[in-house]
């Protein structure tokens, strides 16, 4: 293992323990300074529609900061017209950070598990100097630049989740990414260009933004998959109706059945209220701005039917949740046509989730390993021969981090360097049904 790929396994594994036990320091100023920040606002005469998706809107520099101090490091930050969920132009925020003697050929999109319904703990808020409990893990992720800025490589940072910090709505992710590419090729402060490379390259919430953006870039932008190397990702959410029931009544991670179900809702436009008892209107009021440092096991044993009234307690009977879950399933989304490395965890007993329902099984906790297999198999079965996978069946989710980083930057560093693509290919175990969810009736 080189220098930078240690680097970074350090890096993720201090942003593994940021996201499992957050420092108190960082919730005395939560996004008071990030709210109004006017940068993050579109205030152009023209519609945002006029704009084509990766205009650059507004550009600033300033210092990269860690934890609330400035660095030495200089970082470049775009506003960029981008697509939401439900294909409407939006605003997007991304960061830039030049790599070590770069020619700008060469460049890395490191999307963020900052996994928050708090706009004010987005990674270019935490970079800009903002700190929120939330942002701690934006700011413990901060040391991904290191490695890659000492191996040369430009780094591009964006806000994945969207301005509104729509949680787990995956396509949103996909789009944000793309165009965040775009605009920091199309910029002149970022000595990026419309030929340089780039990798794709994140976990967890970030593998979420990364696997969406390499599905989603042959159709939507074409001008970016023509410049990717590949992506590597690892503890990735693939079919999110089956995660709510896997992680129902586990120890830690529950507390994302609500934040998951509201990141979706406030996407694509519905209210929950009318499906929720009283405990959950309860639940989802405190969730609404919520970090995933707010939920890791602050819910244990919560389930959906514990949320909702009695007539919903299979989701499936609420229209506008099914309509939303089949939408953001991976299982439904186009194969990406770049190689691609997958790891996942399946030793989710370690971080308190027992459950072993049939057709969804085991994963790392959070994330489900046959979903996760099934994807990796359907992309080989529909063209994509480039596929790596790795299942770590002794590790949970925080832990597939450590040896997944490593990995995955050399990974990405033999995609820059023109090496052929390995191939799990007729290696990968069965998986799941990844078919869209059915409606079912309400009960009585």
């Amino acid at each position: 293992m080189n220098r930078a790929a240690r680097l970074i396994a350090t890096a993720l594994a201090a942003a593994a323990v940021a996201t499992a036990a957050p420092v108190a320091t960082a919730a005395a100023t939560a996004g008071a300074a990030s709210a109004a920040d006017p940068f993050y606002a579109y205030d152009g005469t023209a519609p945002l529609s006029s704009y084509a998706p990766g205009t650059v809107l507004k550009t600033r520099t300033l210092s990269y900061h860690l934890l609330g101090l400035a660095t030495p490091v200089r970082a470049v930050q775009l506003l960029f017209r981008t697509t939401d969920a439900q294909g409407r132009p939006s605003a997007g925020v991304t960061t830039v950070v030049r790599g070590l003697g770069s020619d700008g050929s060469r460049a890395v999109s490191y999307q963020s598990f900052y996994d928050s319904l708090n706009p004010a703990d987005g990674p270019s808020r935490a970079v800009a100097g903002d700190v929120s409990l939330g942002g701690a893990i934006a700011n413990a992720e901060s040391l991904f630049v290191v490695p890659f800025v000492l191996q040369g490589y430009d780094v591009v940072i964006p806000d994945t989740e969207g301005q509104s910090a729509d949680f787990a709505a995956g396509p949103e992710y996909g789009t944000t990414t793309l165009d965040s590419i775009r605009a920091a090729s199309a910029s002149s402060a970022t000595g990026l260009r419309a030929d340089t490379r780039f990798g794709m390259i994140g976990y967890s919430g970030g593998a979420i933004a990364t696997n969406w953006a390499a599905a989603l870039a042959p159709s939507y932008a074409p001008d970016v998959n023509r410049r990717l190397v590949g992506f590597a990702e690892g503890g990735l959410l693939v079919a999110p109706a089956h995660n709510l029931r896997y992680v129902a009544g586990g120890v830690v991670w529950p507390g994302v059945i609500p934040m998951a179900i509201t990141g979706v809702a406030r996407a694509y436009g519905f209210d929950l209220a009318p499906y929720l008892s009283d405990y959950g209107k309860q639940v989802f009021a405190k969730t609404q701005n919520a970090s995933i440092v707010n939920a890791l096991a602050q819910y244990p044993g919560l389930t959906w039917q514990k949320l909702a009234k009695p007539a919903y307690a299979d989701p499936n009977s609420i229209p506008e949740y099914l309509a939303a879950v089949n939408k953001v399933n991976l299982g439904s989304a186009p194969t990406p046509t770049v190689p691609g490395y997958i790891a996942q965890g399946n030793g989710g007993v370690l971080e308190g989730t027992f459950s072993n329902v049939p057709g969804i099984g085991t994963g790392d906790g959070v994330m489900v390993a046959g979903d996760v297999r099934a994807l990796a198999r359907q992309y080989c079965a529909t063209g994509n021969a480039g596929i790596k996978y790795q299942q770590y069946d002794l590790l949970s989710h925080l832990g597939t981090a450590v040896p997944w980083a490593p990995t995955a930057v050399l990974y990405l560093n033999d995609r820059f360097a023109g090496k052929a693509a390995p191939s799990d290919c007729g290696r990968i175990p069965a998986g799941n049904s990844l078919a869209p969810e059915r409606p079912v009736a309400p009960g009585r």
